[in-house]
């Protein structure tokens, strides 16, 4: 007979450990951006930042720490102008493609 697994007994799964590279943060945001959630576009790059270092992102983009974890929350809706900046800081960049 096979033991079965509790679910509460399973590790939370955190992605910001697996955004270990550049690769790897391009293909979550392809992957996210698939979704056509601003929200959830918004928290991914929350959760890369984070995986970075929010104060290196928040230097590099010119915003504030506490701006920048107000505006990449869960169910947040940024202005584009700051998902930009963020991009930028991050070393990524948001290109379009046909449908």
């Amino acid at each position: 007979m096979t033991d079965k697994i509790k679910i509460a007994d399973l590790p939370d799964f955190d992605i910001t450990e697996h955004l270990d590279n550049d690769q790897a943060i391009a293909k979550y945001l392809t992957i996210v951006l698939e979704e056509d959630d601003p929200a959830a576009f918004a928290d991914a790059l929350g959760r890369i930042a984070r995986a970075r270092g929010m104060t290196q992102i928040a230097k590099a983009s010119g915003l504030t720490r506490d701006a920048l974890y107000k505006t990449l929350r869960p169910n947040a809706s940024p202005r584009f102008d700051t998902i930009v900046k963020v991009c930028r800081a991050l070393g990524v960049k948001l290109h379009a493609q046909v449908a």
